[in-house]
């Protein structure tokens, strides 16, 4: 079977298909399809237009209603609209029957997101991962995949060897599986050794949901030139840079993004990078302050960290990013409506989270470089405390430094 790595750009006209179920409200289906949006420009697609249906769960056969998808057929046809993405998981009967009546490309949220993983992975490592997430993403679809005889239309006699074929290439795949996974193990053995090869600096890791400026501020701290874009997934290979901080060295690690809806065993992929993050001794969890729904992009990554990486009692900044984006509308006098997030200012915000954080937290802007020293001052203290633990009898080189710092001012 050829290598599923796709890296080939192209540009696609497609529309977007999302639910609103009593689980998912209509503000939270548009928000979803705004992500979803996102994601395909990220692929290199097009969105020109979006459907959306109200019912209380997915129907099991085509996702959607019959009518709907003859509104969509209609204007796939009307439109010329090549593909058609979900904002959900399809099981192999939905996208089967979909398919069937589109006859266009159909694709569901995590085929979309492998789409950009296969794009964006450079490393041996990052490639290895991404392979490994397709197979298992291809495993349980293999039947509506399977194209081997696909020209041969006659369906006499086509079905004994066609069943053998598919249960053939169910084998290649768990055997490709199996390989793939010890090449991670051996890329895991090789990683540890370079972790332990570092030494007992102190290891700061930058986390974050995706595209909320981990690279950008990378960049700022290390002062050097990871790769920094306004898409969703720009950085999947861990990047880790030594930094100094006045006189503190540590290392500073840039991970993957994350993002709702990723399937678990897309995460799994990725482990061997975020023993990155496992191995940190301060998180710095990066928050884009200017989105509408950041609480819940850190509900997200905070839940991800918690379950895959175990780093639940790490201690951990709050990075409020992208303060120069930030806007909301002050509520009138006479309006009675309670308030929402629309209507808080980013003083207010700072204050609770302020509070909530007993200080650990710092409002930014990376792109503007607003606050930045004083994130620098944050994690020096922070990357100090830690820095002491191991070695106590280096203490009096901070005072001695402290001291002279003082002097100076």
């Amino acid at each position: 079977m050829k290598d599923l790595i796709i890296s080939k750009e192209t540009t696609e006209r497609a529309v977007l298909v999302g639910l609103i179920t009593p689980q998912q409200g209509e503000a939270k289906a548009h928000e979803y399809l705004d992500e979803l949006a996102f994601l395909a420009d990220t692929a290199g697609a097009v969105t020109v237009q979006r459907f959306v249906q109200r019912l209380d769960h997915p129907n099991s056969r085509t996702y959607v209603g019959t009518g709907k998808l003859e509104e969509i057929k209609q204007y796939v046809i009307d439109n010329e609209i090549g593909m058609v993405i979900f904002d959900d998981d399809l099981s192999t009967k939905q996208v089967s029957n979909i398919e069937k009546e589109l006859q266009v490309k159909i694709l569901d949220r995590t085929s979309l997101i492998l789409d950009i993983f296969a794009k964006r992975a450079q490393t041996a490592n990052a490639k290895t991962q991404v392979e490994l997430a397709q197979y298992q993403y291809l495993l349980p679809r293999l039947t509506r995949m399977w194209t081997h005889l696909e020209r041969q239309r006659g369906g006499i006699g086509m079905r004994g060897p066609g069943e053998t074929q598919i249960e053939t290439d169910r084998r290649i795949i768990l055997d490709k599986i199996s390989r793939l996974k010890a090449e991670l193990v051996s890329i895991d053995k090789q990683k540890s050794i370079q972790r332990k090869n570092r030494g007992k600096l102190t290891r700061v890791a930058l986390v974050g949901y995706t595209n909320v400026g981990k690279s950008t501020l990378m960049n700022l701290l290390s002062k050097s030139d990871v790769f920094a874009e306004n898409k969703l997934f720009a950085t999947l290979d861990t990047t880790v840079r030594k930094v100094i901080i006045d006189n503190l060295p540590f290392l500073l690690t840039d991970t993957v993004g994350f993002i709702r809806k990723l399937p678990t065993h897309l995460v799994d992929s990725f482990k061997s990078t975020l023993d990155e993050v496992r191995d940190a001794d301060l998180l710095v969890h990066v928050v884009d302050i200017s989105h509408p729904q950041f609480e819940e992009q850190v509900e997200v990554v905070n839940k991800t960290l918690q379950e895959v990486c175990e780093s639940k009692d790490k201690p951990m900044i709050m990075v409020f990013n992208k303060i120069d984006a930030f806007s909301y509308t002050p509520k009138d006098e006479d309006d009675l409506t309670p308030r929402t997030r629309a209507n808080i200012s980013l003083d207010e915000l700072r204050e609770s989270w302020m509070a909530k954080m007993h200080d650990n937290c710092v409002f930014i802007s990376a792109k503007e470089q607003i606050n930045i020293d004083t994130l620098k001052d944050l994690v020096y203290a922070k990357a100090k405390e830690i820095h002491l633990t191991r070695f106590p009898y280096n203490d009096f080189l901070f005072q001695k430094y402290d001291d002279i710092d003082e002097g100076n001012e």
